[in-house]
């Protein structure tokens, strides 16, 4: 009311006149007296002075173009107060004390002045009555204004005066002790927390949000502190009562499980490569290995792990940076969430769950693996030989097909594991370094995964090695996990032999659906929705028992199977099982074996050293036995087949003349393992297999021999069941020792000649050979000749890979409980397991080697036997149709009554056999050994015919020494076309029946003129003619008179008797004297 009554005072009342502020003015003054007239009283705050005045800004009338005469009168009468009574323009101006001045007549007092302060005060009267007269209708019109302000200023004291006393009321009240007061601090008090409250609860109301959108941008770290602080917040006190915040509670809870579960779900995508960001290292691993697949071409360069690892910085947290994507970088990433989890503190059950999950995930890479490269290779182009079960030697496209499948597989999957290791090794070096910087101490519980994922990997190199290596289900069986029931050193425990297999369960029988549906209702009990209420036990024996996940046998079913019949948890083979693809498995495991060599962490209880001692175990326990078990396979289908001993239709590529079938691929077969052995360590025990096998085939090959030469059953005796030439080439005597000395002899040895015609024909004559003795069927001639040069080649052949090596590792005589180490080297280039050239070394030691030279020492003998037989086969049987010829028992008798034309049947038959065994030696054998067949035929039958014909042919005469000679000729036409040189011409046999046609006197002549030619030649020596023995002259002679000693005629053969003395007289005289 002041500020509108000041501003009516400056609009047209007395305040244009300098009035003052509302502040300073005092309602109970006494400026209104009865006296308008009289001077104004004293004022509390007087106007400045006249200098503060002028320099204040002008007033509202002196901007007025014209001022009135009374206000200038006015002003003039202020200015003479100032310059005559400044003191009254003061602002501490006291008038009392003016007046006692005015009133003092003393030389100090102003009384002298007091007529001019009475001029002064009555010119200011004049003035402002002047004032008055000229605003007199202003001043009338304002009375009442100003009643009515004085009515408002009284208004005003008094609701002043009220408030002062309400004011002393209150703090009178304010002193004293008020219980409502305090309650109304109280209920600030709890204003302001509910307010806090309030707000809490619009923070809390937006964590699942927040909580949400940190978890969907993967910053883990930001989403575990907001999840901490919301359920911080829900543990205070004021909030318990409040029942709105129970699902929020609720909610936390299950998002503090769901965070834990979905960083389990990450640390799992990262370390098992099933996030997109992890291609890009094991692609690049893959293809550093060595893998040959194109896909794998184009993989960006990727660091290697050792400079990553480096840098990484263990001894600060790790921190989230907003700007990049959190995932890029995968060992940042697994560190990031192993932090989160220890913030969590779930860290030691996602452990846990990590090592429960470490081998289904394992199984799950391997399997997908699998998959993956079971798609890029059709199956037609796996080199595999079906329905071979294994025993097949590869070619080298086989081979290279195989192994682009193999090596595609191994390099991708060890590129995963290598990956899956470095992953391994980065979330073992969080945690060790999260427990360094809390002080936990050296916790085994949160740093004993890496041994376990060796152990897994360990487990499924190995059911890879078997699945691929081996063809039999019995023969140590290794799966991806332990296989139940196996003690620790292989042994089975009996007690726990038949387990509990859910593939072995009935699930339409009763008592199971029955146990099945109680199992259900206690699972919809004690978790409800974890399964559907849906299905009863209708479905249930529709659908049969659902076989748990990490039952193998399902898992097995399902995928399909592979090639040949493979165990429970076992995996897809790409390719046939077989012992070779060792050497195609062998060097990727032993490259990706030394690079996890430098993953391994230090300080592990996970020795380097011991990586490769698995491989020790599968070589003694699963390889060896099943090469030994392929070899004998093998070789069983080589002796096996119909053909074995046959002749190969292919020998001209492998030999210079034909070779069994059985033999080359017998051959091939060591070829083969050699090639293999090659490429893995060397072990004396594989060795030894080989030349087992060996062994093997030589004593098949005698035992084939032994058939060819035994008599039947019909023609066999209790004393001999072999053929005689087969005797005389097998048993040692004078004959066995000539015939190899005869073929040992690098030129025509005629004294060995001459000793075996006489060797052969007494042997015959001691025992007469029988039809049974002799070899009738031609293919055994052609089996007898395949055998040597088989022989012959083989052990060729065979000797071409003797080696001998200074390892004398032999797993064979090392303990079972303690193997011998084996230095695991990458002994050769990946691509030399594919290479078929290159020199083929079977590796022996200096005691292994006795037996391997003495196995070819058999296979040269035996090669020898079978020659030899051949020799004394051909003799045989021109001795046995010799005997038969001229023996009158078994043709007609040599007395004739007409001449004959044809030679004897015998004679014929004997030059068809002898045409026949040629041609055969011929085809299959070389000139040396055919040589050493025909030498000495006619030798043979030269003396044969002379030392024999006379005894066994009288009585004879001229017409049966014709029927001789014809034979004789026939004879010798023959062996013209067999044997080469003098031998076939038969002069002796000729010579000796021509004598007979000349008569005794042309014998006994015949007699003096070689004595003659010995004495002038000297020595008894006719080296240019035949010469006779006086043994076979003497039986000559007898022969001539043959005829007449069998004439009935008692004369007659008295006569001959004494002419046939006389001719021997003749004879002895002769000879004697030569």
């Amino acid at each position: 009311m002041s500020d509108r009554y000041a501003q009516a005072y400056r609009n047209g009342g007395y305040g244009n006149r300098g009035r003052q502020d509302d502040d300073e003015y005092d309602p109970y003054g006494e400026g209104y007296g009865s006296d308008r007239r009289a001077p104004p009283p004293r004022q509390r705050n007087p106007r400045p002075p006249p200098t503060v005045r002028s320099a204040a800004p002008p007033p509202r009338s002196a901007q007025r173009i014209q001022e009135t005469s009374a206000e200038r009168e006015m002003g003039k009468v202020l200015e003479l107060i100032k310059q005559e009574w400044p003191a009254m323009c003061e602002s501490d101006c006291i008038p009392v004390q003016l007046a006692l001045q005015l009133l003092d007549n003393s030389s100090v007092g102003r009384a002298h002045e007091y007529r001019n302060f009475q001029r002064t005060h009555q010119y200011l009267q004049n003035s402002l009555k002047k004032i008055v007269h000229e605003y007199h209708q202003g001043f009338n019109s304002s009375i009442g204004t100003f009643h009515k302000i004085q009515g408002s200023i009284q208004t005003s004291q008094k609701k002043v005066r009220f408030l002062k006393e309400s004011l002393a009321a209150s703090k009178a009240a304010l002193c004293a002790t008020d219980p409502e007061l305090k309650k109304l601090h109280a209920t600030s008090h709890m204003y302001d927390g509910v307010l806090q409250t309030l707000n809490e609860l619009d923070d809390l109301r937006a964590v699942p949000d927040q909580l949400e959108a940190r978890i969907s941008e993967k910053r883990f770290l930001t989403a575990v502190d907001v999840l901490q602080n919301a359920l911080r917040k829900l543990t205070k006190p004021e909030l318990d009562g409040i029942g709105a915040l129970s699902e929020l509670r609720l909610y936390l809870a299950n998002q503090e499980t769901a965070l834990m579960d979905i960083l389990v779900e990450e640390l799992h995508e990262h370390l098992y490569l099933k996030s997109p960001y992890c291609q890009e290292r094991w692609q690049n691993l893959a293809k550093c290995q060595g893998a040959l697949s194109e896909a794998f071409k184009d993989a960006p360069a990727v660091p290697p792990f050792h400079s990553i690892f480096d840098a990484m910085d263990w001894e600060r947290p790790v921190t989230e940076d907003p700007h990049k994507n959190p995932e890029a970088d995968t060992f940042s990433y697994v560190a990031l969430v192993v932090e989160s989890l220890n913030k969590l503190g779930r860290l030691e059950f996602a452990v846990d769950t990590l090592k429960q999950r470490l081998p289904v995930e394992l199984f799950a890479v391997v399997n997908e693996t699998i998959n993956d490269i079971d798609q890029k290779h059709p199956s037609s182009l796996r080199g595999g030989s079906h329905g071979a079960h294994g025993l097949h030697i590869y070619g080298q496209r086989e081979t290279r097909m195989r192994a682009d499948v193999i090596y595609d597989l191994l390099w991708t999957l060890y590129g995963k594991f290598e990956a899956i290791a470095e992953g391994h090794r980065v979330f073992h070096e969080s945690i060790k370094a999260l427990i360094r910087r809390e002080g936990a101490g050296n916790n085994i519980a949160l740093l004993g995964s890496f041994k376990e994922l060796w152990n897994l990997y360990q487990n499924e190199i190995r059911s890879l090695l078997h699945n691929y290596v081996t063809t039999d289900a019995d023969v140590y069986q290794f799966r991806s996990s332990p296989r139940p029931g196996i003690g620790i050193n292989g042994g089975k425990d009996a007690t726990r032999e038949h387990l509990f297999k859910f593939s072995e369960v009935d699930s339409k029988s009763a008592e199971m659906a029955t146990e099945y549906e109680a199992l259900d209702n206690i699972i919809r009990t004690t978790v409800p929705g974890l399964t559907s209420n849906s299905k009863k036990g209708a479905d249930i024996k529709k659908a049969g028992l659902v076989v748990p996940r990490s039952d193998p046998a399902a898992a097995r079913k399902s995928t399909g199977a592979g090639y040949g019949s493979q165990g429970s948890g076992a995996h897809k083979s790409l390719v046939e099982p077989s012992v070779f693809n060792m050497s195609l498995l062998l060097p990727p495991t032993l490259i990706f074996l030394q690079r996890l060599k430098n993953i391994v962490p230090p300080g592990s209880d996970l020795a380097t050293s011991t990586l490769t001692s698995f491989l020790d175990n599968f070589l003694v326990n699963v390889f060896q036995p099943q090469l030994d078990e392929t070899l004998g396979k093998l070789s069983d289908t080589v002796f096996g087949e119909a053909d074995a001993f046959l002749q190969d239709p292919e020998w001209a590529l492998v030999a210079k003349r034909p070779v069994f079938k059985g033999a080359t691929a017998f051959f091939t077969i060591v070829t083969a393992f050699c090639r293999m052995l090659g490429t893995i360590p060397h072990d004396q025990a594989l060795s030894s297999l080989i030349i087992r096998q060996m062994l093997s085939y030589y004593d098949r090959c005698f035992n084939w021999y032994k058939a060819l030469v035994t008599k039947t059953q019909e023609e066999a005796s209790s004393t001999q069941e072999l053929r005689a030439s087969a005797v005389m080439a097998l048993e040692p005597g004078e004959i066995h020792e000539t015939m190899l000395k005869l073929w040992q002899s690098e030129t025509k040895d005629s004294e060995l000649l001459e000793k075996e015609a006489d060797l052969l024909m007494a042997q015959t004559k001691q025992k007469v050979l029988e039809a049974s003795d002799i070899i009738q069927d031609r293919d055994t001639i052609s089996s007898l000749c395949l055998l040597y040069t088989s022989m012959k080649w083989l052990s060729v052949k065979i000797l071409s890979l003797r080696h001998i090596t200074e390892n004398e590792t032999d797993s064979s005589r090392s303990s079972l409980t303690k193997p011998e180490k084996k230095r695991w080297t990458l002994l050769n280039d990946p691509s030399k397991a594919t290479a078929e050239e290159g020199p083929v070394y079977l590796p022996m030691t200096q005691e292994t080697v006795q037996s391997f030279d003495s196995i070819l020492a058999s296979l040269s003998d035996l090669a020898t036997t079978a020659l030899l037989t051949l020799h004394s086969e051909v003799r045989c049987r021109i001795l046995h149709s010799l005997y038969t010829a001229l023996s009158p028992a078994h043709t007609a008798p040599y007395l004739l009554d007409q001449e004959v034309a044809e030679p004897d049947p015998q004679i014929l038959s004997l030059n068809a056999e002898m045409v026949a065994f040629d041609e055969t030696a011929a085809r299959f054998l070389r000139a040396r050994e055919v040589g050493f067949v025909r030498t000495g035929l006619g030798l043979l039958i030269n003396a044969y015919l002379v030392r024999n014909a006379p005894a066994m042919t009288a009585p004879m005469n001229s017409r049966g020494c014709g029927r001789m000679r014809l034979n004789v000729l026939v004879l010798q036409q023959n062996l013209k076309n067999i044997e080469e040189g003098p031998g076939a011409e038969l002069d002796r046999s000729t010579a000796y029946f021509e004598l007979f046609e000349g008569g005794p006197d042309a014998i006994v002549t015949r007699a003096r003129e070689d004595g003659e030619k010995a004495r002038t030649e000297g020595n008894g020596k006719d080296l240019g003619g035949v010469r006779f023995t006086y043994d076979e002259l003497k039986a000559l002679l007898e022969l001539c008179y043959s005829e007449q000693l069998a004439d009935p005629e008692r004369g007659v053969a008295a006569a001959a008797k004494r002419l046939l003395a006389d001719k021997l007289l003749a004879l002895s005289e002769y000879m004697w004297q030569s």
